[in-house]
């Protein structure tokens, strides 16, 4: 097979996957719309020590790492699932572990 035709394919296949992607993460977020966690965004909150733990597992700079967290959960692109006590926030090769409760944010690491 010649090389732009290979090319043509490459390009065309990683296409249809960032789009399949994508809708992967619309219809998630389509879902999760009556998701107990976004409709509660608002009371998210950390302790001091989750919020030097999240910093130092992420290498953040940001001071305040519930709103970096918040927006990061808001994201079209996270997928949230709840297992037992707490809900999961995958998102940007990052898994943020919220108390689904009390919406403590407990941890957030890179996968």
């Amino acid at each position: 097979m010649p090389h732009e035709a290979l090319a043509s394919l490459c390009k065309t296949a990683e296409r249809e996957a960032e789009c399949e992607s994508s809708a992967r993460g619309r219809v998630n977020r389509i879902m999760s719309t009556d998701n107990e966690l976004i409709k509660n965004l608002d009371k998210l909150h950390t302790t001091d020590l989750g919020a030097v733990r999240i910093r130092r597992n992420l290498s953040l700079e940001t001071e305040d790492v519930v709103s970096w967290c918040r927006e990061k959960t808001a994201s079209l692109r996270a997928v949230i699932t709840r297992s037992g006590k707490n809900w999961y926030v995958d998102v940007e090769d990052i898994i943020i572990t919220v108390n689904a409760h009390s919406y403590t944010i407990i941890t957030a690491h890179r996968k």
